[in-house]
């Protein structure tokens, strides 16, 4: 995770005008055999950063979308407000308080010497996993309440709690309704995080800007990391398609 340029090959003034003189793709071959290293340790991050940040997410937006159902207005109201107010800010200015915010008021995140920057990474995935808790949260509750309500009448007539219910009846069913739309909260995320590169957590966006510092060639090393991210997000849909087919035919 560590946002160093140490072993960044920065081009010599005669190096430079020569890149000029080449085409636009071959600046694109060139970027890719010399930096490719430093690419796919920005995906590699970015999507560690995105998969901790939707389990996270997922984990969150669960707990927020039952006690939004909640008929106790003490879990209700707090739930709402939450799910309202982040989905009504913009991630920039959540990741800016969380990180630059929380160690103002004494809140700070533990350093672990075997990881670099570990603070940073942290508050990358809470602000990011926050930020997905809201939406998968509204992605749940609906997938709950397209749940035929007599399943849970059905297992509260067997003796089954009102807990017990939710977690071995209505929610395998609503995680099959929800799939696709979970499925698409990543990608969601995957693209997002790379605003985290402002608080220097070396992602894909964060070691693209790194070329670009040495190459001074930004629409060829943006045009990459464009093309990695599309084979990420394209990748994981395919995954979730599939998931999606088995499905299905498990229930046909």
């Amino acid at each position: 995770m560590a946002p160093s340029r140490l072993n960044l090959i920065r081009l010599l003034p005669w190096q430079l005008l020569w890149v000029s003189e080449m085409g636009f793709f071959e600046v694109v071959v060139l970027l890719i055999q010399r930096y490719y290293k430093f690419f796919l340790e920005g995906c590699k991050n970015t999507i560690i950063l995105a998969f901790f940040s939707v389990a996270l997410g997922a984990l969150g937006g669960t707990l927020l979308s039952l006690m939004r159902m909640s008929k106790f207005k003490v879990l209700k109201y707090p739930a709402v407000a939450i799910v309202e107010f982040v989905r009504g800010t913009p991630l920039m200015v959540q990741l800016m308080f969380i990180f630059y915010g929380l160690p103002m008021i004494g809140i700070t995140f533990p350093d672990i010497s075997f990881i670099p920057n570990f603070s940073r990474f942290m508050a990358g995935v809470v602000a990011m996993s926050l930020n997905s808790s809201a939406y998968v949260s509204e992605i749940i509750r609906s997938g709950i309440q397209a749940v035929d309500p007599g399943q849970m009448e059905a297992a509260r007539s067997i003796g089954f709690t009102y807990g017990e219910s939710m977690r071995k009846v209505v929610l395998p069913q609503a995680v099959k309704n929800i799939l696709p739309a979970l499925g698409n909260e990543f990608v969601t995320v995957i693209k997002e995080s790379s605003i985290v590169s402002v608080i220097g957590i070396a992602d894909l966006m964060f070691r693209t800007n790194d070329v670009i510092a040495v190459t001074y060639r930004s629409l060829q090393a943006l045009l990459i990391a464009a093309l990695m991210y599309f084979v990420m997000t394209f990748f994981i849909s395919r995954l979730i398609s599939f998931a999606e087919r088995k499905m299905k035919n498990g229930r046909q």
